[in-house]
């Protein structure tokens, strides 16, 4: 495994801003815990998302984690997460919740788990394709930046493995018919992208940015890959315009603010992503320090980041 010292794993947890931090820092602790079965992991977590409801209230998220958490039955042992299918859960919040779960389960070996685990956690909130594959998205980005794939790679390595979480879906999931009607927007998005920035296939490695390609030009290409006009409001939008932030800035943590925190879109939703997987690829080498110092709660996350690494590292 690259990047395998507890410290950068410290620094990983510190570069993220948690949209819903009282449910996304519980997150951490669950998955650094030993589960029996992952549905007793989803009980769990089921049980959380109810308990901190308040508190994700005072984070503004996105309208759809408000309605899931409400829609969740912690007390139904059965039903406990399986809300009903949601037409406007498409929003960016699955998305930017799920990168803990690629630190849990970065390996190859591990690749069925952390299709279930980011599927199942992402439909707790957003049943709907568009929003609980960007949980797939996030995590498995995070996933391929512990491994050290390069960065061309992943997001055709990740429309590959889309395969996986269809195949998934087909076998545990009730709600696969009204799935299949919105199932393929997210593939589609994600194939026009990779197309547009020349990485779409095998041995293109080398993505191609437009000449100028400043601010307004990628407001321009930002709200084009949207589906309303406001980039990384939904579910494959907000990884995506986080990932071609990472391919633009490489190590450089300026440019990474410019292009995945400073745009008219939702930016906090770009910014939670992009910031969580250059933790892992670059650590705070050059993060200015006023950026994290006073991170809120950031002892609980440097304990929780610790438990993290200790449980990954275990491969169980």
């Amino acid at each position: 495994m690259q990047n395998d010292h507890p410290k950068l794993w410290f620094m990983i947890i510190q570069c993220f801003h948690l949209s819903s931090l009282g449910p996304s820092s519980k997150k951490l602790l669950l998955l650094a815990k030993a589960y029996p079965m992952l549905e007793d992991l989803f009980r769990e977590m089921t049980r959380l998302y109810v308990e901190e409801l308040g508190n994700v209230r005072l984070r503004r998220p996105d309208p759809a984690t408000i309605e899931g958490c409400v829609a969740l039955r912690p007390e139904n042992y059965p039903m406990a997460w399986h809300i009903p299918f949601n037409e406007k859960g498409t929003g960016f919040g699955a998305a930017t919740k799920a990168m803990c779960i690629g630190l849990r389960f970065p390996l190859p070996d591990q690749l069925e788990t952390l299709v279930e685990v980011s599927i199942e956690c992402g439909r707790m909130t957003h049943n709907h394709p568009t929003g609980f594959l960007g949980s797939f998205c996030s995590a498995l980005f995070a996933s391929y930046a512990v491994q050290g794939m390069p960065l061309a790679r992943w997001g055709r390595d990740m429309l590959r493995t889309v395969s996986l979480a269809e195949e998934y879906c087909r076998r545990k999931v009730r709600h696969m018919a009204e799935y299949h009607e919105y199932w393929f927007y997210f593939e589609a998005k994600w194939q026009c992208y990779l197309e547009e920035r020349g990485i779409a296939e095998e041995g293109q490695d080398s993505p191609h940015f437009p000449e100028p390609y400043g601010p307004a030009e990628r407001d321009q290409a930002y709200k084009q890959w949207s589906s309303e006009g406001r980039g990384g409001r939904r579910g494959h939008d907000a990884p995506m315009i986080a990932y071609d932030a990472l391919l633009g800035a490489g190590g450089d943590w300026k440019e990474l603010c410019y292009r995945a925190m400073f745009h008219a879109g939702y930016n906090n939703s770009t910014g939670a992503i992009a910031g969580f997987l250059y933790g892992i690829l670059y650590g705070l080498k050059n993060v200015p320090q006023n950026h994290f110092k006073d991170l809120e709660m950031r002892k609980q996350l440097e304990h929780l980041g610790e438990k993290l690494y200790e449980k990954a590292q275990s491969n169980c």
